[in-house]
């Protein structure tokens, strides 16, 4: 395949809003080197992480390239990849950095074919939040059938596909979510409750999460938010509960005395994706399960919108914003 020398891509060269993105036209298209391969992208997924990359919540090398996943198709192989059978015109995705260009060196290793039943589109709305919350929902806490569960931002990217996680393995969800279009979104996934927290209602949703649950508590919540939710989400776990918290959308959470969990016996868990997925094994384990639930329609994804790469900042403008519901998608080719 003919690969061109340089290529357009989205680059930060330094921390800040939105208007720090700029978008190039003449960025070098990288060489595959050892353990990598070379692929041309199609679609790539914008993730609440890439904000915090980009405003040094989380530190990154500058200039370089946002982007944590994309799919697309392998246009040439680096040395020593011979035992990925990944080969040059295979349909994948990726879980590595610098999805928002045409053209990324990821390594093998995260790397996988796609199967022909899936698009590129379902596929990137699906894979890393997909892969996150089957890894939330079977590890850092085993959700059993008939847990009640709290999970903040129910209709975000992840939140949307965690809502039917979770009612796929038979447990009882609250859900909190913006605004009455999100609530009746989440409503529609099953979620038993829906909390709107722009609501009088919502407001005090301590109290609705408690009488929702006879006074008893959650045996788990999902917090993504951080800061504005962490005080509210310790107060409605319930004894010998546990409480993950694996985002920061409104705030990191500001350092908790472990006293704090004594009361109640609580755990806390701070999980990452990677942490879950750093072998082979269980990379292919988790995203065959999640093709898997794809495929048999237990799992639907939603794509809140397809932006060019030329507008990735109104994409994290969006974000930022509470604009959105479900996945927002780059489509990187022209």
């Amino acid at each position: 395949m003919s690969i061109p020398a340089t290529q357009r891509a989205v680059v930060v060269e330094e921390i800040g809003g939105p208007e720090v993105l700029q978008f190039k036209s003449d960025w070098a298209v990288p060489q595959p080197t050892e353990g990598q391969v070379l692929v041309k992208n199609e679609i790539s997924g914008i993730n609440y992480i890439d904000t915090y990359f980009r405003t040094g919540l989380y530190p990154s090398p500058k200039p370089g390239v946002l982007g944590r996943e994309a799919a697309g198709t392998v246009v040439a192989l680096g040395p020593k990849t011979e035992e990925f059978n990944l080969k040059v015109g295979d349909r994948v995705i990726w879980l590595a950095n610098a999805g928002y260009a045409e053209y990324s060196a990821v390594p093998a290793a995260k790397t996988l074919k796609l199967p022909d039943t899936v698009s590129y589109e379902d596929a990137t709305a699906s894979f890393m939040s997909g892969l996150t919350v089957l890894a939330l929902a079977r590890e850092t806490y085993t959700v059993q059938p008939g847990d009640w569960v709290l999970l903040h931002a129910a209709a975000g990217g992840a939140g949307f596909l965690m809502t039917q996680l979770l009612k796929h393995v038979g447990a009882k969800v609250i859900g909190t979510a913006g605004g009455l279009e999100k609530v009746e979104l989440v409503k529609s996934l099953g979620a038993d409750h829906v909390i709107d927290y722009r609501s009088e209602e919502g407001k005090d949703w301590v109290k609705t999460v408690m009488d929702i649950t006879g006074g008893r508590g959650v045996d788990v919540v999902y917090d993504s938010v951080g800061k504005d939710t962490w005080e509210g989400s310790l107060a409605v776990v319930k004894r010998k509960g546990t409480i993950v918290w694996f985002g920061n959308s409104s705030g990191p959470i500001p350092p908790l005395p472990l006293n704090r969990l004594a009361p109640k016996c609580v755990k806390i868990a701070r999980p990452t994706l990677f942490g879950y997925i750093a072998t082979r094994e269980e990379f292919e384990g988790y995203a065959n399960e999640l093709f898997s639930l794809l495929a048999s329609g237990a799992l639907k994804v939603k794509i809140h919108g397809l932006y060019s790469l030329s507008d990735a900042k109104q994409a994290h403008i969006d974000l930022e914003g509470r604009k959105t519901t479900g996945k927002i998608l780059i489509k990187v080719s022209e």
